[in-house]
């Protein structure tokens, strides 16, 4: 045909990144840092974490009811809440690259697990892991993956002895919490007789 030809630039939408200005922009870590502080609950982990200058990491904390208050938040006064993920992703690397031993206690899967799994990359493999989750290997999800697939990544380091734990992580991760202590109980209590 004798058409028009077209130019492919005009044709696709264009993308435009814009860098909002703010003196010290929040992160998630100390978006939750926050929210742990004014929730003043004794019975919070938010709040022992923030007491304690322990960060909590969240690279998908738009997921769900938080994201939807910053959505709704975001038409108040715009630009509305900026949170600056890469600020996040760097602290969360760094703290793995100067780390002398690094251990990953990893509960469920998927961006969480590659998160973590991710940052461990960056100092050659977490020298502990531990998945936790229901998910199978079968399907190739990340979730699913086995912990030799993360030592073939480099995630974690080939002499680690990694564990993964098939089953509901509400429910086996309390067993092991409760049985490290017990272990702990029972070691004092022999070296006290």
């Amino acid at each position: 045909g004798g058409g028009k030809s077209r130019n492919r630039g005009e044709e696709s939408a264009k993308v435009q990144i814009t860098y909002v200005q703010q003196p010290n922009p929040l992160t998630p870590s100390r978006m939750i840092e926050r929210m742990g502080l004014r929730v003043n609950d004794n019975s919070s982990v938010l709040f022992h974490a923030a007491k304690n200058g322990i960060p909590i990491f969240c690279p998908a904390l738009t997921d769900g009811s938080v994201g939807d208050m910053m959505f709704f938040h975001s038409y108040r006064k715009p630009p509305g809440i900026v949170l600056d993920i890469a600020r996040d992703l760097r602290r969360l690397n760094e703290m793995a690259m100067a780390a002398n031993n690094t251990g990953m206690i990893i509960l469920g899967g998927g961006v969480v697990k590659h998160h973590i799994c991710n940052a461990n990359l960056m100092r050659n493999g977490a020298d502990f892991s531990v998945f936790v989750n229901t998910a199978c290997d079968f399907d190739g999800s990340d979730a699913g993956a086995k912990p030799d697939e993360a030592i073939s990544w480099g995630k974690i380091k080939m002499d680690a002895e990694p564990v993964k734990v098939y089953g509901d992580a509400s429910f086996i991760f309390p067993l092991l919490v409760a049985e490290t202590f017990a272990i702990l109980s029972r070691n004092t209590s022999n070296n006290d007789a």
